[in-house]
């Protein structure tokens, strides 16, 4: 898809009833640039050097509070676990809500950076584990201190709350719905709008991507324990082999996909882990199966789980499993998000600032490169009320994107300079896109 003119951008906003900044914001860029040299850049190398697992983000959080407290933000720790909620008030307007997530990924990092992560952590299942920033958290916690400065100095372009978090547990899909149940929009202000980015090592620096819909995927977490009678592997009509009706549960889960979807509706069920079985020649009793499954809709996504449950219970049943023997499927309550799919005005209203405050050429739209999930979906849910937008920021010059290492990769690197700043000057301008000053 090519790039949206920006006369078509501003219609969009004319439209939606909203006026954009008019002129290309230098005072911004120098502004955000001078603080990268001054603090920013030694703040993400600190991060970098010290990422922290999942729900126990405790020194990474006690940094962020004492670096939002310093520049005159009300702080609160401690929500939804090590979450960190920073408010500054500036007049009657709207309450615009920015998240950045803040925790590691249980890898060894191999990137081969000077300040690569040597972080070991005891993880919440008892194990200690090598940690790094491996999907660019980093970039975005140093990003949010860097936008939290330039607000507070920025007041005159804007009036309304600004609510800045910093979330746990992003990458276990659990973090946001944590931070929502410890009160998140009950104890301090609700916003109207949500904003996050998302620093992406397959776009190019200095580009930003902003959806008018769908972002990332729905994801749900599923185990399926199939239960069969064991027996001797020479005598296999004495019992009922889990290890063929498992096989045949992953070859008809994918019918689904193939046969039951839409085939232009975002559909995927992978099965991940598979494990039965203790020696060559005995029929075992149990295999489990561990799956991740996505889709881009909450039809979709109810007709998928549906389907897993129906398949595995029939196809034992087809195989001879008794009934009291059925597979057992298992919904994780932990890990599991809908998708996150951006309001489509407010959108087009970001968008607009992000070409009147960066140029035209700063937006870039491309396919999505998968079925990515984020938890960002639980603060801006239909029930909620709550208008997001989520963007993307490049984080590989574009002569690297396309030998660039991926996300999650133990060889997964950025361009934390041109990625920090544009993250923090995007967060700008669509904060004060969407609380223009009264």
């Amino acid at each position: 898809m090519k790039n949206l003119t920006i006369t078509a951008v501003l219609a969009a906003v004319l439209a939606a009833g909203a006026a954009p900044v008019m002129a290309q914001d230098a005072g911004l860029k120098a502004a955000v640039k001078a603080d990268y040299d001054a603090n920013l850049g030694a703040l993400f190398d600190h991060f970098h050097r010290n990422p922290e697992l999942s729900g126990m983000e405790v020194q990474t959080a006690a940094r962020m509070a004492q670096e939002l407290r310093a520049l005159g933000y009300e702080v609160t720790t401690g929500v939804g676990g090590t979450g960190v909620v920073a408010v500054l008030k500036n007049g009657a307007g709207p309450t615009v809500m920015i998240r950045a997530d803040m925790d590691g990924l249980p890898l060894l990092e191999n990137s081969g950076l000077a300040n690569a992560s040597t972080a070991r952590q005891v993880d919440s299942d008892g194990t200690e584990k090598p940690v790094m920033h491996a999907c660019g958290h980093d970039v975005h916690i140093t990003a949010l201190v860097g936008t939290a400065r330039q607000m507070a100095a920025r007041k005159a372009n804007w009036s309304g709350t600004l609510v800045l978090i910093a979330q746990p547990a992003e990458e276990r899909i659990f973090g946001a719905r944590a931070m929502i149940n410890d009160g998140l929009y009950t104890r301090f202000p609700k916003p109207d709008y949500a904003l996050a980015f998302h620093v992406s090592a397959d776009t190019p620096t200095g580009k930003i991507e902003a959806p008018l819909g769908i972002t990332s995927s729905s994801s749900d977490s599923v185990d399926i324990t199939v239960h069969g009678v064991g027996t001797h592997g020479a005598s296999p009509h004495l019992g009922v082999d889990p290890v063929l009706v498992a096989s045949q549960i992953v070859v008809s889960l994918q019918s689904l996909r193939s046969r039951e979807t839409n085939p232009l509706d975002g559909a995927v069920v992978t099965v991940g882990a598979i494990h039965g079985g203790i020696k060559h020649n005995i029929i075992s009793d149990r295999v489990d199966m561990q799956l991740t499954v996505r889709a881009d809709s909450p039809e979709v996504r109810t007709q998928l789980l549906d389907g897993i449950d129906r398949i595995a219970k029939n196809t034992a049943l087809a195989l001879g499993v008794p009934e009291d023997k059925l597979p057992t499927v298992t919904r994780s309550a932990l890990e599991n998000t809908p998708p996150t799919i951006n309001d489509a005005a407010a959108a087009a209203r970001v968008r607009a600032a992000f070409v009147a405050g960066l140029g035209e050429d700063v937006l870039i739209d491309k396919p999505r490169g998968g079925m990515g999930a984020e938890d960002f979906a639980y603060f801006v849910t239909p029930e909620s009320g709550v208008k997001g937008v989520y963007f993307s920021v490049g984080g590989t010059p574009a002569d690297q994107v396309d030998g660039a290492p991926g996300h999650h990769s133990p060889l997964f690197r950025i361009t934390p300079e041109p990625a920090v700043t544009l993250g923090v000057e995007g967060s700008v301008l669509a904060a004060e896109a969407l609380m223009p000053k009264a």
